[in-house]
């Protein structure tokens, strides 16, 4: 199963602006999002840059792999 995972840039400026801690990181695939503050992938992963084409939340820098992600949670 393909997971992208990107970080909120939105949330770091709100985090930053109202000193909350809300996870930045976030982990998609075809079935659901999870969000966390670190993320551990168990296996080859590839960065990708598309500023032609970002992804549908707007990142245009992405981690795509193949394999489980970890995702820790605060």
């Amino acid at each position: 199963m393909k997971h992208i995972i990107h970080i909120n840039q939105h949330v770091i400026r709100k985090n930053h602006k109202t000193g909350e801690r809300a996870p930045v990181i976030t982990v998609k695939n075809y079935k659901e999002n999870r969000y966390g503050h670190a993320v551990k992938i168990t296996g080859p992963c590839v960065v990708r840059y598309e500023p032609d084409s970002p992804l549908s939340c707007g990142a245009r820098v992405w981690i795509e792999t193949e394999y489980p992600v970890e995702v820790e949670k605060a």
